[in-house]
């Protein structure tokens, strides 16, 4: 039997550690994606979106902010709070009068009245398209799937610049 002296045994040492070290780091590399989500995507998605600022003044930004709120709440099904902040993003959104008519839409189309539609996009925007009489319009576009061609609908909205209210929807045609 061979005998290894003291610093050969401490070169050793420092090897497999390092090995193991470099192993391990190597491997939470490669898990730490599939544990974040199903993929890269997830990751795309949280860098695209890394940074938020808004502006309570804004119109466009008041119509983004309750896009954005109100597509999270009726995304979330499995939330029993998600029902009940959908219509109370409504309510403090919307105009009375709004309110009335997406609720006659609903009532008629058997669809969601804000969204123009019976599923939920995955995605949105909304762009300040003009202002006159006292009111701003804001062109929402909503992403229904992801890919080359995605399929995408538009919604003007028409909100009060005084109270920032949104009085009138009206899909794109």
């Amino acid at each position: 039997m061979r005998h290894m002296s003291v610093g050969t045994r401490t070169h050793s040492r420092k090897i497999l550690l390092t090995a193991v070290a470099l192993t391990g780091g190597l491997t939470l590399a490669a898990v730490t994606p599939a544990l974040a989500g199903t993929g890269a995507s997830h990751t795309t998605r949280a860098a695209a979106v890394s940074s938020a600022q808004g502006d309570p003044r804004n119109v466009t930004q008041h119509v983004a902010d309750f896009y954005g709120a109100y597509i999270d709440a009726v995304r979330a099904t499995d939330d029993k709070s998600a029902g009940p902040a959908a219509d109370a993003l409504r309510r403090f959104y919307l105009s009375a009068a709004a309110q009335k008519t997406v609720a006659a839409f609903e009532k008629k189309e058997h669809a969601d009245g804000i969204l123009f539609a019976q599923s939920v996009p995955v995605k949105w925007t909304v762009a300040y398209t003009g202002s006159g009489a006292g009111h701003a319009t804001s062109r929402v576009t909503l992403t229904w799937s992801d890919g080359k061609h995605p399929e995408v609908s538009r919604i003007d909205v028409r909100s009060d610049l005084k109270t920032l209210k949104i009085t009138d929807l009206r899909p794109v045609r």
